[in-house]
């Protein structure tokens, strides 16, 4: 089976904006409860057209070799055949978004 370049578009909420990168791996990490994003993926620096966006985002993501980020905080995750722009985007309406229901393993309240 010929190698097959793997490529991930992994949306998720960070301080109320929501943040879409490209990486080339993605995983449940070491760390219990978050998903693991190495080797983002960022348009090239070298283009006429910059999105401050992505450059934003590049800036942001410079010296990081590995992101953690919590799964409760994950959107979506997609495999994908190209790399779109990566980008952030303001939470519409009043911004409360509803986090997804943690198991506590602790039973109703009494």
């Amino acid at each position: 089976m010929a190698d097959k370049k793997q490529l991930y578009r992994v949306t998720f909420m960070n301080q109320g904006e929501v943040y879409e990168v490209y990486a080339k791996s993605v995983s449940q990490g070491g760390l219990f409860g978050f998903i693991e994003i190495e080797q983002m993926v960022f348009g090239e620096r070298t283009q006429v057209v910059i999105d401050p966006a992505e450059e934003k985002l590049a800036d942001e993501f410079a010296d990081v070799v590995r992101s953690y980020v919590p799964m409760h905080a994950i959107i979506r995750i997609d495999e994908v055949k190209k790399q779109g722009p990566a980008k952030v985007t303001k939470v519409e309406g009043d911004g409360k978004v509803m986090p997804f229901p943690v198991y506590t393993g602790r039973g109703p309240e009494k």
